[in-house]
């Protein structure tokens, strides 16, 4: 941008000056544009030290680079972007103070063309601070080559750095403003959207539990109702909040204030919330797995608990914060889950708890209840935060495309915080992308074509101990699924989970936990009582639950309660799967309940 000759080289009076300065605080009343802020500050800037030229630019020292954000008299260079190493800016940084040539060829590394380079003599550069950081310079040069900047000068262009300061982070304020207002446009937007969504599929929903419930209570009934209250209650929770995305808007309290309101909705619980300490921002990634934490626990109460209250506590402290779930339902022996390890609502909230360093606290009676704690430090003792901010890296290994994509979409959907780093169709490129792309975990198809599922298993863990392997097996009763856990495998999934199932069981295999989940349980599992092993013999010989009932002496929810246990203990994913289990003879020999043979 050109300078006229009566800027050039021409020192001020004192008069001038008091009113060059009033106009630069005059501008930036009410002003948000950032370049032509800075460009009147810098004129009136060149114009009182009786230089020819001069630039302001911002600096990023995380990326080590500067930005000319306003040029005057030399080539216009406006928003090119130099690294710190080079020019007076750069000599700025470098310094942390102001600095002064006599000449513009004392400059280390200077980018002005040569034509203009031949026109700089004296050069003077101030940082533009804010916030004990400095977020710019301002640079004057002089076109005079008998001029010299004083120590007045430099405390002048310092004002005027001021100055520049205050309509940088102004302009950045304004813009992070409108940044807030668009995010919280489309959020409402999106809301009135999802509301739309659901009341459509609540009716929908309803409508099946109306007709189930007046349905015969077989197990296909029974599973196709918790199915349907399942998919309610995560409806209703998407009307309510977002998951993590809240705390883009709000503390974590609030955050947590929305879910109980989602408990409200979908249960009859009293859902309570308690803070105490000094309310703090936390680092997002941190907020986000605490919100998380507590979204797992909310729902195991919703789901399992069968609780009447329910109580969310938060204490901030002065290292750590502590967020508290406790329940008055049903409770659990902790011993037993451990020893059954399928409780995937539980595993999340360990692996969530593991990775933020946490000390996860979970105490349960069966009858009393459950109570959660978990103590999260604001950062861990390497100042980091942990691994919080690194998500969890999964390999998906699948031959068909469609499955595939369907996983990632599935833990995208469910878990921000699982990257999916890789989806690969051919097993044999398996273990060299495992050391490529180094994934915490690999989820596998176990009837991998040429090379199988516990094979695969070996090799990766051969050439990675660190990773775990989860076996995705259709059929639980697979012997190949027993060689993969003895290769090393983590666990086996079914075909039953869930997207937020799937993304449990991947955070548990991510933490080292072994796990078989749904449909797929450790061989050898809880030895049957006599009775029922009576109730799985009439089970197996195609028998319903009244039947059962009749033939035993014993009520219809007796029946229910064992063949239940029965199923669990066996790892049959239904009636069908257990009776298909039955023995040779038991086979030959089934008939139905009026003496005929089955049919097919």
């Amino acid at each position: 941008m050109p300078v006229t000759g009566a800027e050039a080289g021409s020192r001020v009076s004192p008069r001038e000056q008091v009113d060059a300065l009033a106009g630069a605080a005059e501008d930036l009343a009410g002003q948000f544009s950032l370049q032509p802020l800075l460009h009147r500050i810098l004129r009136r800037a060149v114009h009182l030290l009786g230089g020819g030229a001069g630039s302001i630019s911002t600096v990023d020292e995380r990326a080590g680079t500067y930005r000319k954000e306003a040029d005057l008299g030399v080539g216009c260079q406006e928003g090119t972007v130099f690294p710190l190493t080079e020019g007076a800016t750069g000599a700025v940084v470098a310094k942390r103070a102001p600095v002064v040539f006599d000449s513009y060829s004392e400059v280390r590394g200077g980018h002005v063309a040569p034509a203009d380079r031949r026109r700089l003599h004296a050069t003077v550069a101030v940082p533009i601070e804010w916030g004990g950081e400095i977020i710019g310079a301002c640079v004057v040069f002089s076109t005079d080559p008998d001029v010299r900047f004083r120590k007045d000068d430099v405390e002048l262009l310092r004002m005027f750095a001021t100055h520049a300061a205050i309509a940088i982070v102004n302009a950045r304020l304004h813009a992070e403003a409108e940044e807030r207002s668009r995010r919280l446009a489309v959020s409402a937007e999106r809301e009135r959207v999802v509301r739309d969504v659901h009341d459509t599929v609540a009716r929908a929903l309803g409508s099946i539990l109306l007709h189930l419930d007046a349905s015969e209570q077989t197990e296909h009934v029974a599973a196709a109702r918790a199915a349907a209250r399942t998919a309610l209650a995560e409806t209703r929770r998407t009307v309510l909040g977002l998951g993590p995305a809240l705390l883009e808007l709000y503390p974590l309290e609030d955050s947590i204030a929305v879910e109980l309101a989602w408990v409200r909705s979908t249960a009859p619980i009293r859902a309570d919330l308690v803070v105490t300490g000094e309310s703090r921002t936390l680092a997002p990634e941190l907020g986000q797995q605490a919100l998380r934490l507590v979204q797992e626990a909310l729902t195991n109460v919703v789901l399992h608990a069968e609780a009447a209250s329910v109580r969310v506590g938060v204490l901030y402290g002065a290292d750590d914060v502590s967020v508290v779930v406790e329940d008055d339902g049903v409770g659990f022996d902790p011993a037993a889950q451990a020893e059954r390890r399928g409780g995937l609502g539980m595993q999340g909230i360990v692996a969530r708890a593991h990775r933020l360093g946490a000390d996860l606290q979970i105490e349960s009676t069966p009858g009393w209840g459950t109570r959660v704690r978990a103590h999260i430090p604001y950062e861990t003792p390497n100042g980091s935060g942990g691994r919080a901010h690194v998500p969890w890296r999964v390999l998906v290994v699948d031959p068909r495309p469609v499955v595939r994509a369907g996983l990632v979409r599935l833990l995208a959907q469910a878990e921000p915080d699982v990257q999916v780093v890789g989806e690969i169709g051919d097993a044999r490129e398996v273990v060299d992308a495992v050391r490529v792309l180094a994934p915490d975990v690999v989820l596998v198809d176990l009837r991998m074509p040429e090379l199988d599922g516990a094979r695969l298993t070996s090799y990766v863990r051969a050439a990675a101990p660190e990773v775990s392997v989860l076996v995705m097996a259709e059929d639980h009763t697979d012997e190949l699924l027993r060689d993969a856990v003895h290769a090393g495998a983590r666990g086996g999934i079914g075909p039953d989970l869930d997207g937020p199932a799937l993304a449990r069981a991947v955070l548990a295999a991510a933490r080292g936990d072994v796990l078989l989940t749904g449909a797929v349980r450790e061989p050898g599992g809880d030895a049957l009582t006599d009775r029922e092993r009576e109730v799985r013999e009439l089970v197996e010989l195609g028998l319903r639950d009244k039947q059962i009932a009749v033939r035993l002496g014993i009520s219809v929810k007796t029946v229910e309660k064992h063949v239940g246990a029965v199923l669990r203990k066996t790892g049959s994913a239904n009636r069908t799967v257990l009776a298909g289990r039955g023995s040779p003879r038991q086979k030959m020999g089934r008939t139905t309940a009026d003496g005929g043979r089955p049919p097919g």
